[in-house]
């Protein structure tokens, strides 16, 4: 009788790429690729360029697939921060004079790109990532235009704290009270709704 991985949870897929199972990627592939291109090209802004940073990532899944803690049981998490983190590096790395005496290595990759999940945060899994995503939606629009805009800094071009001050030109100090405020007013929002 034949596996059907699609019926797989995200922590059996990961446990069976993790056994450097193929199939298990091609079903993670499948289950998640539309939802990590659509956040890489958001950061990104092009689709060639999105299309080649997914494939990054569904290497480093393959390749780093050991920095992935199965007792988080929290692989949508992971699979979201890696997207990110990986968009974001490509982004920077276009900018003039970002990394020009910088190497790419493994011990980059391993501290810059590959998310470290905290065992704190609730688990949370694809399905209810899109069940709850018009209330997010919502919270997000709730936030002043400011606070909307400090956290797309932070998020989506993956400036510094450093780096935003500097391009609002405020004080280093005022970004991350805005950035905090507006952290907090999204959880109220959010807690609000219900979620």
């Amino acid at each position: 009788m034949a596996v059907v991985y699609s019926d797989f949870t995200d922590a059996d897929l990961m446990q069976k790429i993790a056994q450097s199972d193929s199939r298990a990627l091609e079903a993670l592939y499948n289950r998640y690729s539309s939802i990590l291109y659509t956040l890489i090209k958001k950061i990104v802004g092009d689709q060639a360029l999105a299309e080649s940073v997914l494939v990054e990532v569904y290497v480093l899944i393959w390749t780093k697939i050991g920095f992935y803690h199965k007792e988080s049981s929290n692989a949508y998490c992971w699979l979201i921060n890696l997207a990110r983190n990986k968009a974001v590096d490509t982004l920077r790395r276009q900018k003039p004079d970002q990394f020009e005496n910088y190497e790419y290595t493994d011990d980059y990759e391993n501290y810059f790109i590959i998310p470290r999940l905290s065992p704190e945060i609730d688990q949370l899994d694809l399905a209810t990532a899109l069940q709850i995503k018009g209330s997010i939606e919502e919270a997000l629009h709730k936030l002043t235009d400011a606070q909307q805009y400090v956290i797309y800094l932070a998020y989506y071009e993956g400036l510094t704290q450093d780096e935003i001050a500097a391009k609002l030109k405020i004080p280093v100090q005022t970004v991350k009270s805005k950035i905090i405020i507006a952290l907090t007013n999204l959880k109220d929002n959010l807690l609000k709704g219900g979620e």
